[in-house]
């Protein structure tokens, strides 16, 4: 009996097993969900879903919209820091480490009005998609470079010496040494990042960016409905998140092998 409960970590979990202890788990939550339902005397009503249903669709296609965009952005300020931080050029290096240390070092929230109310008013920018996404882009920026940066640090130097000995370019080492591991190195990670920005997507409610948490809060002041409100908003972050962890596990699990 025990077998269908255990398994060493390094090998893999048959199917049967898996649909077993998730089956279990998933009723240990719900009994645990529904004693705390009926503690508190709750009875729970999602019929603003359907008559908020335009508002909820346009709130989750701005989630959407504003982690794609933030997400190629935020990359590209990666890649650029994660070369400044190895630059010869020391303003370029200095300019890229206080970048990453100061975003790291800071939260969202605080970053989120700084640079709306503050830097964003001095320049004169009220757009605030336009704002969000900076926002978002330069915060996710910083960690998007570490992981870029700890990937190129795990390449041997010794496979970049090999590749000039048998007569390669630098164009042809790029292309053919550093790229394809650099790849499978980050590819799990920066999925997996996309995810985060998802849910810090979420925090741009703050200068009222009409995104599914904005639409959920401005809702749930309409109808009072606080626990169902929020318990459909994170069944509508579940639905992005998930397939993008399970995305994100299956290219770790592929990249490992390959390797």
């Amino acid at each position: 009996m025990g077998h269908l409960f255990t398994e060493k970590r390094e090998n893999k979990v048959k199917p049967y097993k898996a649909i077993l202890n998730y089956f279990i788990l998933c009723i240990i939550l719900i009994i645990v969900f529904g004693v705390a339902i009926r503690n508190l005397g709750l009875q729970f009503d999602f019929s603003f879903v359907g008559k908020f249903r335009l508002r909820l669709w346009d709130g989750f296609k701005m989630t959407v919209l504003l982690s794609i965009v933030a997400l190629f952005l935020s990359l590209l300020l990666g890649i650029v820091s994660a070369i400044g931080e190895n630059s010869s050029l020391l303003l370029y290096r200095y300019l890229s480490k206080v970048y990453v240390k100061l975003i790291r070092g800071t939260p969202l929230i605080m970053q989120i009005y700084l640079f709306y109310y503050i830097i964003g008013t001095a320049f004169g920018i009220d757009n605030r998609f336009f704002s969000g996404v900076l926002i978002l882009s330069v915060f996710e920026g910083a960690y998007i470079s570490e992981i870029i940066r700890g990937s190129l640090l795990s390449i041997d130097e010794t496979q970049l010496e090999a590749a000039l000995a048998v007569g390669f370019t630098k164009g042809q080492t790029l292309r053919y040494v550093i790229l394809p591991q650099l790849i499978a190195r980050t590819l799990p990670a920066l999925t997996g990042q996309f995810a985060s920005i998802i849910k810090d997507s979420s925090l741009l409610s703050i200068i009222s960016v009409i995104e599914m948490t904005q639409t959920i809060r401005e809702i749930s002041s309409t109808n009072f409905k606080l626990f169902e409100c929020y318990i459909f908003l994170g069944i509508l972050y579940l639905c992005l998140t998930l397939p993008i962890s399970f995305i994100s596990e299956r290219f770790e699990r592929r990249f490992r092998y390959a390797s």
